[in-house]
């Protein structure tokens, strides 16, 4: 049976970033064959990326500057620029879109805030409701710097895990979500580990379990996610590197199977991708495989739509390497297949 989707590679474009992207690649995969259709020129650092779901609008933040834009998804998968807004807050890093389809959420890394962003009926973007900033930060010099936006399988909870250069500003904040209004009231938050720096999270399919990458110490930490109130409570952390590797690490990404078997983390510096198996009963991890990626910095890992292959983008290296995964243990392989692409830090599919 063949199978036939769209894949769109968020990039790097300025020379401050040492980057070579043009703008977001689009390919045709049919039947794993990657055909490059358009390169989306004309927008500076348009790096991480998230469809609707409809999947006939693409929104990109810029990445460094203060800026999201959105953008028409045709019929052939091709992109055609709609709008740009202003996030107010610098160096936007990550983004997601509320369960109503009303409401665009940003991480701002630099300054420590979420943007509140409506999505008008067109899919375009409107100017922003509110930024909302990480409390607690303990005065000047405590900034947080969010690196995620995340939401519960629920949809009810905004999980935003964020670093800081100081002690005590690196955790895990959690808001609920209003969509009616696009309000997000805070109401917990739990502190990493001292030098952890929380970066992203994933949640098992069961929603119990919530897995946070934490970047500066190479670690994963699995808590337990309570749906009614969005508390977390930590019950194991891991290390993301292979115990004969004496170097440090600078952990990136973070993704997990459809069935919430399997843990994948990526880990630059190491240039590698770490498997874990996960327990049912109680979502502990057990150490799998460690397998390098076949270039430089793994920014960004992701499974492709059939949940057959893992795909890391190797930012500095240019290439998306490809690796098959066996659907009974969990474990990679290379698949000999390599994508060019400039500068990538994000794949995302439209598969409708």
């Amino acid at each position: 049976m063949s199978s036939c989707y769209y894949a769109y590679v968020g990039c790097r474009t300025t020379k401050e970033r040492k980057a070579r992207g043009k703008g977001i690649r689009v390919y045709r995969v049919e039947d794993g064959i990657w055909s490059l259709q358009q390169i989306a020129q004309g927008q500076v650092n348009p790096s991480y990326l998230c469809l609707n779901e409809k999947q006939d609008r693409l929104y990109a933040i810029h990445g460094d500057f203060a800026q999201v834009s959105s953008y028409v998804v045709g019929e052939d998968g091709t992109l055609t620029y709609r709008n740009t807004t202003e996030t107010h807050g610098t160096n936007p890093v990550h983004l997601t879109i509320d369960r109503t389809g009303k409401w665009l959420f940003v991480a701002n890394l630099q300054t420590g805030g979420v943007s509140v962003i409506p999505i008008e009926a067109d899919g375009s973007l409107g100017k922003i409701k509110e930024l909302k900033f990480i409390s607690g930060n303990g005065g000047p010099g405590y900034i947080s710097h969010p690196h995620q936006v995340c939401q519960d399988r629920s949809g009810k909870w905004l999980l935003v895990p964020s670093q800081g250069r100081l002690q005590g500003v690196e955790k895990i904040t959690v808001f609920r979500i209003d969509s009616e209004k696009g309000d997000l009231e805070e109401t917990f938050l739990i502190k990493g580990r001292s030098g952890s720096e929380p970066r992203h999270c994933v949640f098992h399919p069961n929603n119990r379990f919530c897995y946070c990458l934490n970047e500066k110490d190479s670690t994963v930490t699995c808590y337990y996610f309570d749906e009614e109130n969005g508390h977390l409570d930590p019950k194991q952390i891991l290390t993301t590197l292979p115990e004969d590797f004496p170097g440090d690490g600078w952990a990136s990404a973070i993704e997990i199977g459809s069935d919430g078997r399997f843990l994948y983390l990526s880990n630059r510096k190491h240039d590698s991708v770490t498997v874990f198996g996960l327990e049912q009963e109680n979502g502990h991890m057990t150490y799998l495989q460690n397998i390098k990626t076949r270039g430089e910095q793994p920014r960004f890992i992701t499974r492709n739509p059939e949940g057959t292959q893992l795909l890391a983008a190797n930012e500095l290296t240019d290439t998306i390497c490809l690796m098959d995964i066996d659907p009974d243990t969990g474990m990679l392989s290379y698949s000999g297949t390599e994508i060019e692409a400039e500068s990538p830090v994000c794949v995302i599919f439209k598969t409708k």
